[in-house]
């Protein structure tokens, strides 16, 4: 927009021509943000915030005299707040490099002054206490013209010809390399027993391999000895082991075949011998049951031919009394009484037949049991 200005965030905007800033300052500050500056009327300039480097590169003298070349380098910038911002502005605005112009010599002019009260080795060995030194006695000045000091850092001190830097680290060199010489030596001697000790580790190995290889040498020709004792021992058990399982398969072989003969012979001939002791049985029950049947049978047949013959017994004795010359003294009864006379000697003979028929058959009941017991034998 036309008239509005904004400062970039390492800038400190300064505009003149308006109504003074703090402190009666001949502007204003703007930090930060942006304001409406009118043209013609109103004049902005920028002043730098961002930090900013200085070499110094002096040569000091020493307390004790001596001339040393002291290089550093000092980080610097314009102050925060408002008044660093004013002060630095009315200085180095119109040049802005002038600031590191003017903070070397700053620091060059409070570097001397320190090093003027100091040794050579306070200064070489001490190097961070001048530099602190230095800082704080610049500090005051920088803030009255509006600059702060970040860090300083002295790169390098040097004497130049006189060596006296390198006289005075000579009884450290020294030092230094008597103890290198004695740590090499230190470190030759521990190398010469670490030699040592690991040629006595290796003898040992080797004798403790020697012992190892005489022991299992010594096993092993034992326990080949071992073994060849062992084999015909071995042969012999095997063998009788191979004996023994050919016996049980024999004995379990004859066992089969026992139970192969008794199912196929034995128990085939008792179940013939069973089938035909019941045959047998029941031939015999058969002719029994037969027998008495066909002695009930004749029996009845007999009796009842008896008794069918009966009437022509008796009309055959009584044909034989017709011829007779028999006297009937008392009329009816007495022909009545040889009518009797008559049918009871025809019932003797009829019993007499009976029990002759009955004998025979009594003879042909044990033929025949006779018989029924003959195949069972």
């Amino acid at each position: 927009m036309f008239g509005y200005r904004v400062p970039a965030p390492d800038q400190a905007m300064l505009i003149s021509g308006g109504k003074r800033g703090l402190a009666g300052a001949p502007f204003r500050v703007v930090t930060g943000h942006g304001t409406f500056v009118l043209p013609v009327f109103r004049k902005v300039r920028f002043l730098t915030l961002a930090m900013c480097e200085a070499e110094v590169a002096e040569t000091c003298v020493t307390k004790q005299g001596i001339a040393l070349t002291v290089r550093a380098v000092i980080a610097f910038k314009v102050g925060n707040d408002s008044e660093s911002i004013v002060n630095a502005g009315q200085r180095f605005l119109s040049d802005q490099e002038q600031m590191s112009v003017l903070t070397g010599r700053i620091f060059a002019g409070h570097l001397r002054a320190i090093i003027g009260s100091m040794t050579v080795e306070e200064i070489v060995t001490e190097r961070q206490k001048l530099a602190t030194e230095v800082l704080d006695t610049s500090k005051a000045e920088m803030a009255k013209i509006g600059l702060s000091v970040d860090s300083l850092q002295i790169q390098s001190i040097d004497d130049g010809d006189t060596g006296y830097i390198v006289a005075m680290s000579a009884p450290h060199r020294a030092a230094i390399q008597r103890q290198a010489q004695i740590a090499q030596a230190q470190a030759a001697q521990a190398a010469a027993e670490a030699e040592q000790q690991s040629a006595r580790q290796q003898a040992e190995y080797a004798r403790q391999t020697a012992v190892v290889k005489a022991q299992y040498s010594a096993e092993v020709d034992q326990a080949q000895a071992q073994a060849a004792q062992a084999g015909p021992l071995a042969q012999a058990h095997a063998q009788r082991e191979v004996l023994a399982a050919q016996t049980e398969l024999a004995q379990r072989a004859a066992e089969l075949r026992q139970q192969q003969l008794v199912a196929e012979i034995v128990k085939p001939a008792e179940a013939e011998a069973e089938r035909i002791r019941v045959v047998a049985l029941a031939e015999a029950e058969r002719m029994k049951i037969q027998a008495e049947a066909a002695a009930s049978h004749g029996r009845v047949a007999l009796d009842r031919m008896l008794i069918d013959q009966l009437p022509q017994i008796v009309k055959e004795a009584a044909g034989g009394l017709a011829g007779a010359n028999v006297n009937v003294l008392n009329g009816t009864d007495g022909l009545g009484e040889i009518a009797a006379g008559l049918v009871s000697q025809g019932l003797t003979i009829l019993d007499s037949v009976r029990r002759g028929l009955g004998t025979q058959q009594g003879h042909a009941d044990q033929n025949g049991e006779r018989a029924s017991l003959e195949p069972g034998q």
